[in-house]
């Protein structure tokens, strides 16, 4: 991703975002010198970090962005006047990445991932996210954290996002993230609830899972039971945004920075040129026959 693009991109938005963005910093705040940073540069910089090699914001900071990125932005505050700004970014990186969900095509992927905050050693001195975070349990393990709940589309592309604590449960959100769905939804063995799948058939959703091996079997569509197959697709999204966008890491000091720190992740995957994706022709779907296994 180009740092150029991704700018005009952010840019761009902000413009047409300024009848109803709030004062920068917002009123309330307290008192100190006005940003020299546009607000459009503060979300480029944070959002550019995560296509970055670099795994701490404050080495990216200040040995690539001060050293290397002064002609690009001529204003650069200092690294601690930088992280009092980061916070007020929130409000506009939301709703830029609200901008940037791609379309609903009638095959989407559904799964959640843990985030953790913590080591499980550490559980009881953790005092940042208290009140907020709760102990969950993947099929890896315990952890103490949130989940982020993802939908995306057969082509790699976000389609809807839910945070919630490590202890919810994965059904809960989903008529949440439904919300704009049509078609088939596929999801793992943690999807599988019948008044669930009632209530998504009735938004015209339908709601595909594999079985349980207490459960009797069932009569599923060829093309149904093709794309089950392909529910890794999202894995790999998963994967890629903890690895490459480095969206779950435990250094977090504050609340607002954990969640500045996940949104702009999200961004920075959606501005990935290529995505996984199924590269599937939905012209030729349209076209194979209703086939029952």
């Amino acid at each position: 991703m180009s740092l150029l693009n991704l700018f005009v991109a952010v840019d761009d938005f902000c413009q047409t975002l300024t009848q109803e963005l709030p004062a920068y910093p917002p009123k309330g705040h307290r008192p100190g010198p006005k940003p020299r940073l546009a607000v459009s540069e503060v979300m480029t910089i944070i959002i550019y970090v995560h296509t970055s090699r670099y795994r701490d914001f404050k080495t990216y900071y200040t040995e690539y962005v001060q050293r290397h990125l002064r002609g690009e932005f001529p204003n650069l505050v200092s690294y601690s006047r930088f992280v009092e700004l980061i916070p007020l970014a929130l409000w506009p990186l939301c709703h830029y990445l609200k901008s940037r969900l791609g379309p609903v095509t009638g095959i989407t992927f559904i799964d959640a991932t843990p985030l953790p905050v913590c080591h499980n050693r550490r559980i009881g001195r953790h005092k940042v996210f208290d009140g907020l975070a709760a102990r969950g349990k993947t099929s890896v393990g315990w952890f103490y954290g949130f989940k982020l709940h993802l939908v995306i589309n057969d082509r790699g592309e976000l389609l809807a996002f839910y945070l919630t604590p490590g202890n919810v449960d994965d059904r809960q959100p989903v008529p949440h993230l439904a919300r704009r769905l049509f078609g088939k939804l596929f999801g793992d063995r943690g999807y599988i609830s019948q008044p669930l799948a009632n209530q998504l058939l009735q938004r015209n959703v339908h709601l595909i899972t594999r079985l349980r091996k207490n459960m009797k079997n069932r009569l599923m569509l060829l093309m149904d039971k093709l794309l089950l197959r392909k529910r890794a697709l999202i894995e790999t999204v998963v994967d890629q945004l903890k690895n490459i966008s480095q969206v779950a890491h435990t250094r977090h000091r504050s609340v607002d920075n954990f969640l500045v720190n996940l949104v702009a992740g999200l961004i920075a995957y959606t501005h990935q040129p290529k995505k996984p994706s199924l590269n599937l022709d939905h012209e030729s779907l349209a076209l194979l026959p209703a086939s029952i296994i």
